[in-house]
């Protein structure tokens, strides 16, 4: 990776982009075998830096660096300091004081991380783990982990395949990093959302707009449903959570519909009865525990990559 940080899936080349995915395929091979702990990155220490609440994320995250043999520490907004005024940049500051080489960090506000890598108040290296509706970076990697691992005639170059985005588009950073990293592997993807979900200024994305998720789903051969975030939501999005189940929610009815050999993605937490029927989770066409484990090997990946650790040892052997 040519950039010491991961802010943005635009900071990566589609080269770039396969030698993360690449890696996290050599990574998860050895560690589902006999090894694994990983030595590649003993003595260095990484930091979750989180000002947002976050379970999956960060708990991905501390499993990769340890895999990795690092040392973690795991920071939280509430009850620190930040909670009596100190700033992002005094918090980072203070953590690379006492040794961080890596931070990552989660936080609310469009544009926090790359502000930190940008400013030159830190040396260390920063990923995105999500920052307001603008990305999440390392979650787009792991979806097309997920979806490669699934068509591995499609290894290389995801055209040809037709993915499908669903729900709330507008909150969903998750959604912006998946579009710019599916399309730059040459998927065709398609956001299927009532209009009042649908972001300003989505003509000029390199995707397809739908409003009928009933006209898309039997030409999809992977649906990403997204999770409603209620929490940013100041406003009546749709008329009622029945209504909004009903008309993009995928339910038992609309999985007889999917194409045999459709996967169905979810970034979590799932709203079950909202994105998802409890069949549609459960069923043998949901790879959503698949997108957790995956998550972890992406993400050692993407720390392994940007600091520079000792080779990938071969299965068996300590280098």
């Amino acid at each position: 990776m040519r950039s010491p940080h991961l802010l943005s899936i635009k900071d990566l080349s589609v080269s770039e982009i396969l030698e993360v995915l690449d890696t996290a395929r050599e990574l998860s091979r050895i560690t589902d075998g006999a090894m694994k702990k990983l030595p590649t990155l003993r003595g260095r220490t990484v930091v979750n830096l989180f000002f947002e609440d976050s379970t999956r994320t960060r708990l991905s995250f501390e499993a990769a660096a340890k895999r990795l043999s690092a040392e973690v520490i795991n920071f939280s907004a509430k009850g620190s300091s930040v909670s009596k005024g100190e700033s992002l940049k005094d918090t980072a500051q203070t953590l690379e004081a006492m040794g961080a080489e890596l931070l990552i960090v989660r936080h609310s506000s469009s544009g926090a991380a790359a502000r930190l890598a940008q400013s030159g108040w830190v040396s260390s290296h920063i990923v995105n783990a999500g920052d307001g509706m603008h990305e999440h970076p390392t979650q787009a990697l792991l979806d097309a982990f997920t979806i490669r691992s699934h068509f591995p005639e499609h290894d290389r170059d995801f055209t040809g395949l037709r993915i499908g985005i669903v729900g709330d588009i507008l909150h969903s950073r998750v959604a912006r990093s998946n579009v710019l990293l599916l399309t730059a592997l040459g998927a065709t993807v398609v956001l299927i959302a009532p209009p009042t979900l649908i972001p300003i200024g989505v003509e000029s994305w390199p995707v397809e707009i739908s409003y009928n998720l009933d006209a898309e789903i039997s030409s999809l051969d992977a649906i990403m449903m997204l999770r409603v975030q209620g929490e940013r939501m100041n406003d009546a999005f749709f008329p009622s959570e029945r209504e909004y189940a009903r008309d993009f929610g995928l339910g038992a009815q609309r999985l007889k519909s999917l194409k045999k050999g459709a996967i169905i993605l979810h970034p979590g937490p799932i709203n079950r009865g909202l994105e998802l029927s409890a069949a549609s989770a459960d069923s043998p066409q949901s790879v959503i525990l698949e997108q957790v484990a995956n998550g972890v090997a992406v993400r050692m990946a993407v720390l392994y990559l940007l600091m520079g650790g000792t080779p990938i040892p071969k299965e068996g052997v300590l280098v």
